[in-house]
């Protein structure tokens, strides 16, 4: 590892709350909302999830880095996090899959993180007051005024009304083929994917384009595609209307359509509901889900900060002419909407991660629902 670790380091939160502790990772600074991410296991998939973009991630499991890194668990080229809350970091590699440790790809690719902190402690104070945001400071950042960090620290972005599709889509398209019996041409539009996503679509026999969150109306219906299916990714939804517009104009052409994520965000808005945030958001690999319409309950994996506002129950309407909806999945720790289902076009979405390369892999299913209904809907159109 590329030190002991014992270089002062604190996190500052931006109703001035602190704590102390060590560097851990790249020295500097670095601002973001501060979360907290509930997953024992799977810390590289965290890191490399682009819906982290913009955040301190604080992990709640005590001890993290024990399994190193390796080249096959990545869920995207990079680490996305703006920083990163650990309590107790490994201090050797314990795995024959690794090929390096979680410290030095920290260092490598500039990530400011901090070690030594209790994080269950700093997991309380976000539960109470809301996530909020914050600001990672080691080496000679760390010496600065406790007045001047806390100013900085404020002086950042909030997440509520940001954008962020920008800077985690890809530039230029790419092809992924199909594996299997090809379906055809799937449209991906790119606000975050993670390469797990993009597998288990290939896998269901999907010849996956995946497109830039620039990409126009036009340019997707001239891949011919069967289907089209909207990615995670991090931000506000409430500040995606040209991916709302590009979502309605999908849908009115009769294209079947699955959402993951920011993905169920963008389908709710586009079928007429609203979004708002919650107050400090999922994130981690145990969030029960209930099924409505199975009655099956799942252990899933999230990561979301907003929601959307729908009613649970009765069908609804969609206000933007797309006939009746119904919420199809409900958190049963905290009722809010996890999926919805249109009921008279070709759409459905989950707000959780049935990709979850870490796991669990109790929605994985969900791959083999979209393929059925575009295989019905193919079949019906001829």
């Amino acid at each position: 590892m590329t030190s002991a670790l014992t270089d002062p380091a604190v996190l500052v939160l931006e109703d001035g709350t602190r704590y102390s502790g060590r560097a851990y990772g790249a020295r500097g600074r670095t601002l973001g909302e501060v979360v907290f991410a509930t997953g024992m296991t799977g810390y590289q998939e965290t890191l490399t999830d682009p819906s982290y973009a913009g955040q301190i991630v604080v992990m709640t499991a005590p001890h993290i880095g024990n399994t190193g890194v390796n080249d096959e668990d990545p869920e995207s080229s990079r680490i996305w996090v703006s920083g990163y809350v650990v309590r107790d970091p490994s201090r050797v590699v314990s795995n024959y899959r690794a090929d390096g440790s979680l410290d030095d790809q920290l260092a490598e690719q500039g990530i400011v993180g901090i070690s030594g902190v209790d994080t269950r402690a700093v997991t309380r104070r976000i539960r109470d007051a809301g996530a909020m945001r914050g600001g990672v400071f080691s080496g000679e950042d760390a010496a600065l005024a406790p007045d001047e960090q806390l100013e900085l620290v404020r002086s950042g972005a909030e997440m509520t009304g940001r954008n962020l599709s920008a800077e985690v889509s890809t530039v230029d398209g790419y092809v992924i083929p199909a594996a299997g019996e090809r379906i055809g041409n799937l449209a991906v539009l790119d606000l975050g994917v993670k390469t797990s996503t993009l597998n288990y679509l290939a896998e269901r026999g999907f010849e996956v384009h995946v497109l830039p969150q620039t990409v126009t109306l036009e340019e997707v219906l001239a891949l011919e595609p069967v289907a089209a299916f909207f990615s995670n990714g991090p931000g506000d939804p409430g500040a995606s209307d040209q991916h709302v517009e590009l979502l309605q104009g999908i849908l009115r052409e009769n294209v079947p359509f699955f959402g993951i994520c920011f993905g169920n965000q963008l389908l709710g808005r586009a079928l007429g509901f609203g979004t708002y945030k919650l107050p400090f958001g999922h994130r981690g690999i145990n969030q029960p889900v209930l099924d409505r319409e199975t009655g099956r309950i799942e252990v899933t994996s999230h990561n979301h900060g907003f929601a959307v506002q729908a009613e649970i129950g009765d069908i609804l309407e969609s206000s933007t002419g797309f006939g009746r909806v119904e919420v199809s999945h409900v958190n049963l720790n905290d009722n809010v909407v996890e999926g919805l289902r249109a009921l008279d076009i070709p759409a459905f979405s989950v707000q959780y991660h049935p990709e979850a390369a870490a796991g669990p892999h109790d929605s994985n299913y969900l791959f083999d629902r979209f393929r059925d209904m575009v295989l019905a809907h193919t079949k019906d159109s001829k």
